[in-house]
């Protein structure tokens, strides 16, 4: 079993900055890749980041490539996504999830394991 554990988030304004921290616990030696997703009030839940923690070569929805950053702390078990130039439109449930098959993937069924997510909003 792996747990993860989100921190950060909260309310900036539009052009600001903010980063979310996703540490994971437990069973970690099982999970090949870490994403992030977000939830919309009345959306689904959308594909945002994804890295692998033996290729650190991310993937990033188009709608945050430039803006939004993943990285990871292997010593820590820790993955970050440091979010800038925000819009009113980032305003979401943000949700880290790890996989065990690795890869890059974009859906949320490819995921195994959930953060308890986290709100992010964003003023105009």
């Amino acid at each position: 079993q792996v747990l993860l554990h989100q921190s950060g988030g909260g309310s900036v304004q539009a052009g600001g900055s903010l980063r979310l921290s996703c540490e994971a616990s437990g069973r970690t030696i099982s999970v090949s890749t870490m994403g992030w997703f977000r939830q919309a009030p009345g959306n689904e839940r959308d594909f945002v980041a994804a890295i692998m923690w033996n290729n650190p070569t991310p993937s990033y929805a188009d709608s945050v490539k430039g803006r939004f950053t993943i990285s990871m702390d292997n010593a820590r078990d820790t993955v970050y996504l440091q979010m800038n130039n925000l819009k009113p439109e980032d305003t979401a449930i943000y949700y880290c999830a790890a996989n065990k098959v690795g890869g890059l993937p974009r859906r949320e069924r490819d995921y195994d394991y959930w953060g308890q997510g986290t709100q992010v909003t964003i003023s105009s």
